[in-house]
């Protein structure tokens, strides 16, 4: 929370400030709806690059030197520098649980004992619980969430609308539990009690995440019909190609439990691939028979990826991963996010547009719906969840006061709006992540992730009807 300051810049008006961001959200359009599918790989990369140079002029213009935004765009980098790290970690545990039979037991098992009628309500709950235990929807993503994706393409249905209710499930879980960074960030922006935060988002979540898992349900029996059948087949050739014992959970429990007990989640993961590979020799003999040198076919699977051949049409769309390697892409889109929003930041373009929302609320209703602006702006501008609380919740707590509003009002709809939306986002870190780590474009779980962009409306119909909104009580003289 230290490291993030705003700077301010009296010499930036606020059209000079959006110039930058205007910038960006039509090369962007461009790159969609005209390019289409003939848009390049890293277009999203470059265009970027080409925002933070908008950006860049801009500071020229009013004053700010070459230097202090250099060092906007250190301070930025340095903020991702663990995030990056877990991607290069979750691309390696992707393929050494995939080389363990770790993954193929949680498709088989999952097959076997999920309804495919209500699979989608039920990848919800499963999300939100270890999301609950951990405290990240990132982990749960690379954990659970990778299988879940595979088991509901196994069964036929669209991978975004799994990963709508995966990513809906575990932001869910991330949102309320004690143990997630972004809920102890949030009330202590806000200047409240942890617990009070929690319970106090309860009255929007709950809502938020009932009406989903309705949504999900009415989904599941539109999709029955579509539902492939012959899944014997595919448990069949899950079995042909990989040992399956229950015995394989043992590696991703110790990675949930690790987080529980708030171990590093670099050491966590770390662990988890560590003890995929060492699976992979005890439990794979058959797969590994194939090659000649076991553990250089693992370290370079880990490294490189692997595609694994299989008879089953099905069960081939499953055997991937990606690998380190495959996670630079991820990366790079990281890092040119954040040369933009570094530069946004230190010529003050930040301040000034969380500034002129709050300039416009003039009520009570208004305060609400710009502090949902102002984090929605700044997931778009600044490119990363903790800026969206943190900035916000800067800027804003004292005219919360002034209205004589409880400091959990805006705890909460930092939540409802900074965290949840941020995966939303393509060159969000968030967005980047779940992205790269599910194997779903943002574009393709965007209309599936209910939960995600509910939760800002009900923060705002709740302000809007005056329902549950805490008023500070007056000091005890």
């Amino acid at each position: 929370m230290d490291e993030h300051k705003i700077i301010s810049n009296k010499e930036l008006n606020i059209w000079e400030a959006l110039i930058p961001v205007i910038a960006l959200i039509g090369m962007l359009a461009f790159n969609m709806f005209y390019l289409g599918d003939d848009a390049g790989a890293y277009n999203n990369q470059l265009i970027l690059l080409i925002s933070a140079a908008v950006a860049l002029v801009m500071g020229f213009f009013n004053k700010v030197s070459f230097r202090h935004m250099v060092k906007g765009i250190k301070s930025n980098l340095k903020s991702v520098f663990v995030p990056i790290f877990i991607l290069l970690l979750v691309g390696a545990l992707s393929a050494s649980w995939l080389l363990s039979g770790i993954i193929p037991a949680m498709i088989y098992y999952g097959i076997k004992l999920i309804n495919p009628d209500v699979f989608l309500p039920s990848a919800i709950v499963i999300a939100s619980i270890v999301s609950l235990a951990t405290g990240s929807s990132w982990t749960t993503s690379a954990t659970i969430g990778v299988a879940l994706i595979a088991i509901g393409r196994a069964i036929g249905l669209p991978a975004g609308m799994v990963a709508g209710a995966v990513i809906s499930g575990a932001y869910f879980g991330d949102k309320m539990s004690p143990l997630s960074d972004t809920t102890n960030l949030a009330a202590a922006m806000a200047g409240t009690k942890l617990f009070t935060h929690i319970k106090y988002m309860l009255y929007t979540t709950a809502p938020s995440i009932i009406i989903t898992i309705l949504v999900f349900l009415v989904l599941s029996f539109t999709k029955e019909s579509q539902i492939i059948s012959g899944t014997e087949d595919l448990l069949i050739a899950v079995t042909e190609k990989f040992v399956i014992s229950p015995w394989l959970f043992l590696v991703p429990l110790a990675v949930v439990v690790l987080i529980i007990k708030k171990a590093n989640p670099i050491v966590a993961l770390s662990v988890g691939v560590v003890l995929g590979l060492i699976t992979s020799h005890f439990f794979q003999p058959q797969l590994l028979a194939e090659v000649s040198n076991k553990w250089s076919f693992l370290l370079n699977s880990t490294y490189n990826g692997i595609g694994l051949s299989a008879s089953n049409v099905q069960l081939q769309g499953l055997l991937e991963a990606k690998g380190i390697l495959g996670m630079f892409g991820t990366i790079l889109l990281i890092i040119c996010a954040m040369i933009f929003g570094g530069i946004m930041d230190s010529i003050g373009a930040l301040a000034r547009i969380s500034q002129a929302l709050l300039s416009i609320a003039t009520s009570i209703f208004g305060l609400f719906a710009s502090t949902v602006a102002s984090c929605l702006a700044l997931n778009i501008t600044a490119s990363d969840q903790y800026l969206a609380i943190v900035v916000p919740g800067k800027m804003f707590e004292k005219a919360y006061q002034e209205k004589g509003l409880a400091p959990e009002n805006l705890s909460r709809t930092l939540e409802d709006s900074g965290t949840v939306t941020s995966v939303l986002i393509p060159w969000n870190t968030c967005g980047a992540y779940q992205s790269a780590t599910l194997g779903v474009g943002v574009g393709e779980y965007f209309a599936y992730a209910i939960f995600n962009y509910i939760s800002p409306f009900m923060t705002l119909l709740f302000a809007a009807f005056k329902i549950k909104i805490a008023e500070l009580k007056p000091n005890k003289s």
